[in-house]
C-alpha cells in the first residue's frame, strides 16, 4: 500500500522518522525501518524522487510518497513440518515430542525460524485452543537452543490440568548437562533468584530482587575440564539452569551466552548449549496415572560427550 503525505508547518526541521510516525500514527522504530528499506521518497517535481533516510529533516509543504508493505503478523502460526521433531507418545489428552534445537515452542516476536505448534500443525495434530492463539497447547516450554522432551496438550482439560501441574512444581522436569569444570560439592542445590539481566537484552541473571529458582543437581561423570551433571528443577524460570551454572562459574559447555569457553567448544563441535531435556514425568490428567517419558540425546550432543571420554579436548 502507498500513500502520499504532505508536512505540516508544525513539523517543519523534524527528523524523518519522528515525523512520520506522528503523520502515520506508527511507532518511530517502525518509521525507522520504513526509511531504511527505502519506503520513503521524497516527490521531486519533474525529477525522480529521492529516498529519505531516518534522520534527513523534513521541509514544510514536502511531498512524501510513503510505501508501506504487508508484513507477517509476529505472532502468526506458521504451519511446516520439522524434519527431526519426533513424537515420543501420542495421548488423546496430549502428545509427547522430542523436540530439536533450533525449534521455538510457539511464534513470538523477531522469531522467524520454525515452531513445535507449526510443526504439530502440520503433522495434523489439534492441539488444544486454550490460551493465547499462538500458544496453542503449550503448557511449558524449551529454549530454542535446548532440545529434548516436552509435553503439548491437546484437550482444553489436559491444559487446564497440565498447566496447573507445571504451575504446583508437581511435574518431574530431568535434565542433563555438560558443564564446564567441576562443581564442588558433587551434589547439591543451587537456590538464586534469577531476573532479567540489567544490562542486556535477551539475557537473565542471578539477581536479589529476582523470582526465586531452584536447581538441584548430581555429577554423573566427571572428564576433566567438563562434567556430565543431571538436574532436576524445582522451578522453571527462563534459562535457569544455564543461569544458576554460569552463577557458579560452571557455565554450560558450548553457551557463549553464559561465559562458556569458545576453545572447548570448538573442540567439542558445539554450536550451542550442552544441555538437554532428558525426562519428563507427570500425572496423567485424565486417567490420574504417572506418566515418564525419555528422550536420547541428539546427534551433536552425543558426539561432544563420546569427544570428552575419549580424551579428545
Amino acid at each position: 500500500m502507498s500513500k502520499t503525505v504532505a508536512v505540516p508547518p508544525e513539523l517543519a526541521g523534524e527528523r524523518a522518522d519522528s515525523a512520520l510516525a506522528q503523520l502515520l500514527g506508527i511507532s518511530r522504530s517502525a518509521a525507522a525501518l520504513l526509511c531504511a528499506e527505502g519506503n520513503v521518497v521524497l516527490e521531486r517535481p519533474g525529477r525522480e524522487g529521492t529516498a529519505l533516510a531516518k534522520a534527513d529533516r523534513l521541509q514544510s509543504g514536502a511531498l512524501l510518497e510513503v510505501t508501506i508493505p504487508q508484513r507477517r503478523d509476529p505472532l502468526a502460526i506458521v504451519v511446516e513440518p520439522v524434519k527431526d521433531l519426533k513424537v515420543l507418545l501420542d495421548d488423546d489428552a496430549f502428545v509427547v515430542i522430542d523436540k530439536p534445537v533450533g525449534v521455538a515452542a510457539h511464534p513470538s516476536p523477531g522469531w522467524v525460524g520454525p515452531t513445535v505448534v507449526g510443526a504439530l500443525a502440520a503433522a495434523g495434530y489439534r492441539i488444544s485452543t486454550s490460551g493465547a492463539a499462538e500458544r496453542v497447547g503449550i503448557v511449558h516450554r524449551l529454549d530454542v537452543g535446548t532440545s529434548g522432551v516436552m509435553v503439548v496438550a491437546k484437550t482444553e482439560l489436559a491444559y487446564t490440568v497440565l498447566k496447573r501441574a507445571f504451575k504446583d512444581r508437581t511435574v518431574e522436569k530431568v535434565y542433563h548437562a555438560v558443564i564446564q569444570g567441576l562443581p564442588d560439592p558433587l551434589q547439591g542445590t543451587i537456590d538464586a533468584p534469577i531476573g532479567r539481566h540489567p544490562g542486556h537484552d535477551w539475557r537473565f541473571a542471578v539477581l536479589e530482587d529476582g523470582r526465586d529458582s531452584v536447581t538441584h543437581y548430581e555429577v554423573l561423570e566427571a572428564f576433566g575440564r567438563a562434567s556430565l551433571v543431571e538436574v532436576h528443577l524445582e522451578t522453571g524460570r527462563t534459562h535457569q539452569i544455564r543461569v544458576h551454572f554460569s552463577a557458579l562459574h560452571h557455565p554450560c559447555a558450548g553457551d557463549l551466552t553464559y561465559g562458556a569457553d569458545p576453545r572447548l567448544a570448538a573442540e567439542l563441535g558445539l554450536t550451542r548449549q550442552w544441555l538437554h531435556a532428558r525426562k519428563l514425568g507427570f500425572t496423567h490428567p485424565q486417567t490420574g496415572a504417572w506418566v515418564e517419558v525419555f528422550s536420547d540425546y541428539p546427534q551433536d550432543l552425543q558426539y561432544a560427550l563420546t569427544a570428552l571420554g575419549s580424551g579428545a579436548h
